[in-house]
């Protein structure tokens, strides 16, 4: 039985990325803060068995490492990524050689990189059908950042491995630079599978967020019933914490796919205000929060031929950075102009703006200014960097022109 809602479980997702590999234990004691179980187990699957990784509560003594094989219709359901709710009596317990009561009741979840199953996760509760399917469905929520714990854990192992190698000489000279070329490329393949993994799960992790932001507008339209003055505050505060989240998170997603070369551009033809209308929608919040008004200066609407969902991905991260950094009671100016061979679209505040010998910087990965104002404002340090690389990826530039305390205008030019 889950302990906390959807929305808690995705409030837990974060602090699942600090847990320390070197023990499942600590796998575990966060599970136990959304569900309730007696017995743990954590299962690396191999072609013909399961080898027990780690186990925790009342079977610590159960012998790490055992090999259990399996056949048949075990193995079938192994290498699937549907996991289940079960008993006692299933033959999979069986096989594992889960001891109890033919009353325990069992969730089963598989992890997986992509679409390649490598393990199962088990949970168990000395209590006949205790489990739910919206407990499978948490787990196997879960069980997407546990399969990329446990993969970067062994990735940690490697690195062991070689420092191991060199400090203790335990190989010659020669066999060490083959044994390290031979895990450096290990290395170079598990941060590949890391990327992939992320980019693959970019959907799971934003639904929940699109929807916390679907439902905070219907609570916002009051389209079910009239909000005092503090509920209205509330649902807009909701709105834009999932709004930043989001944000955050897809920049994280996006630099992980532009690493792993899967970063494509899809181009369309269509008008520009449409691009600079939705994104600004999407950040009305955020700016009524500081009282910033968005301005659309544009003398006049234009096509242009290029992929939609990048172009508003630059607009939103040159406009919610100057929604950021702009002082409250202030504005935005967005201006778009074209020529025949290329379109330029601005984006200027008045806010803390930027010393010119940071302007070649700033478009650096994890690059933050250090001053007492950027120091109240969270980021991943991505933004203009993924900016960049979407704009490079259409063949044109972006450019700064700021000074400290003189405010910044971002300006990106793509050709036609």
């Amino acid at each position: 039985m889950a302990l906390l809602t959807s929305d808690e479980i995705l409030k837990l997702l974060p602090s699942l990325f600090e847990v320390d590999m070197s023990s499942g234990v600590n796998i575990f004691r966060k599970l136990e803060k959304v569900f309730i179980f007696d017995e743990g187990f954590i299962y690396y699957a191999n072609p013909d068995s399961l080898q027990l990784k780690f186990s925790y509560k009342k079977h610590s003594n159960y012998e790490i490492d055992k090999v259990f094989p399996i056949s048949g219709t075990i193995k079938d359901f192994v290498f699937k990524k549907d996991g289940k709710i079960t008993d006692g009596d299933d033959k999979l317990v069986e096989t594992m050689e889960l001891k109890g009561s033919r009353q325990n009741s069992y969730l089963v979840s598989k992890i997986f990189i992509k679409s390649t199953v490598f393990g199962i996760i088990a949970l168990s509760k000395r209590e006949e059908n205790f489990y739910k399917t919206q407990d499978l469905d948490a787990l196997n929520t879960l069980s997407a950042v546990i399969s990329y714990l446990l993969k970067d854990a062994e990735l940690s192992n490697v690195f062991k491995l070689q420092l191991k190698a060199l400090k203790d000489g335990i190989i010659e000279k020669n066999e060490a630079y083959k044994t390290i070329k031979e895990q450096n490329e290990k290395i170079l393949e598990a941060d590949k599978v890391k990327n992939e993994f992320l980019a693959n799960v970019s959907h799971e992790l934003r639904t929940p967020l699109n929807s916390i932001l679907g439902f905070s507008d219907i609570l916002g339209a009051q389209l079910y019933g009239s909000l005092n003055y503090k509920q209205e505050e509330y649902v807009n505060d909701i709105k834009v914490s999932a709004t930043h989240l989001l944000g955050m998170i897809n920049e994280i997603l996006d630099m992980s796919k532009i690493e792993a070369n899967a970063m494509k551009i899809v181009k369309s033809t269509f008008w520009i205000t449409r691009a600079i209308d939705e994104v600004c929608n999407i950040l009305s919040p955020l700016a009524q929060k500081k009282n910033i008004t968005l301005n659309k200066a544009l003398s006049m609407d234009f096509e242009i031929f290029a992929d939609y969902q990048k172009i508003q991905q630059i607009l939103y991260n040159l406009i919610s950075n100057a929604i950021k950094y702009s002082p409250e009671n202030n504005q935005v100016d967005i201006t778009a102009i074209c020529n025949e061979k290329s379109f330029k679209i601005a984006v200027h505040d008045n806010g803390i703006g930027i010393d010119k010998k940071y302007h070649g910087k700033i478009f650096a990965k994890f690059v933050q200014l250090d001053s007492a104002y950027t120091k109240k404002e969270s980021s991943t340090g991505l933004g203009l960097t993924i900016t960049k690389e979407l704009v490079e990826l259409h063949g044109g530039k972006i450019s700064v022109i700021s000074e400290v305390n003189n405010g910044s205008t971002f300006v990106v030019e793509i050709p036609f």
